[in-house]
C-alpha cells in the first residue's frame, strides 16, 4: 500500500522476488520512462494515506533493450499521457529500475514493450542488468528479447532494413574512382 516515490524507497526483497508494480507513465525520456507508482488501494486506509504521500516519479528502464534513434519516438507515439503500465522489477541501478514494462491493449491484450521494440527493429537485444548470468530468469527472458530481435531481423525491419538492389547499384556507381573522377573534370 505504500507508493514509491523513488527507486531507493523499494525494499531489495522486492527486486530479488521481481515483483510486478503498477503505474502510471508521465514521460518518455532518453534515460527512460518516468512513472509514477500506483499502489495497491484498500478503500479507507488510502483515503487516509494519500494525505502523506509525497509526489515523484521512478525512472524506469527497458531491461535488455539498447534504444535505436526512432525506438523513443516510437514510445512516445505508443504510450499515451498518464496512460497505466505494469512493470516487473529486475534490477536498480543508482536512481533507475530495470524492468519489463507491460501495457494493456483492450481487454485481453497486453504487449511488453521490451519485446515490441526489438520486434519493429527499433532497438537492439543487450545485456539484463541486475539479474545474475546464472539465474533461470535471465536466459528465459534473454531468449525472448533475441527471438523478438530475430524477427525484425528476418523480416527487415528498422534497423534491420536493407537498401533495395537498385539503390545499391545507384551507391556504387556514385562512389566509384571513374565516376569521382568525371565529377572533378566537370567541376574545373
Amino acid at each position: 500500500t505504500t507508493k514509491f516515490t523513488s527507486a531507493l524507497d523499494i525494499p531489495v526483497e522486492f527486486i530479488q522476488k521481481n515483483v510486478k508494480l503498477r503505474g502510471k507513465c508521465h514521460h518518455v525520456t532518453e534515460k527512460g520512462l518516468e512513472v509514477e507508482h500506483i499502489p495497491i488501494s484498500i478503500p479507507l486506509i488510502t483515503a487516509i494515506q494519500r494525505k502523506w504521500q509525497s509526489k515523484g516519479l521512478l525512472l524506469v528502464r527497458l531491461a535488455g533493450v539498447e534504444l535505436a534513434p526512432g525506438g523513443m519516438a516510437w514510445l512516445q507515439q505508443e504510450l499515451k499521457p498518464k496512460q497505466t503500465v505494469w512493470f516487473q522489477l529486475l534490477g536498480r541501478e543508482d536512481s533507475a529500475l530495470e524492468c519489463l514494462v507491460v501495457v494493456n491493449k483492450g481487454r485481453f491484450l497486453s504487449i511488453c514493450l521490451n519485446e515490441e521494440i526489438l520486434r519493429q527493429g527499433l532497438g537492439r537485444a543487450a545485456r539484463i542488468e541486475g539479474l545474475h548470468h546464472d539465474s533461470r530468469l535471465y536466459w528465459k527472458l534473454h531468449k525472448r528479447l533475441l527471438r523478438a530481435e530475430l524477427k525484425a531481423l528476418k523480416k527487415h525491419k528498422g534497423i534491420w532494413e536493407e537498401e533495395s538492389y537498385s539503390e545499391r547499384v545507384r551507391n556504387r556507381v556514385s562512389n566509384s574512382k571513374f565516376v569521382q573522377t568525371l565529377k572533378q573534370c566537370v567541376s574545373w
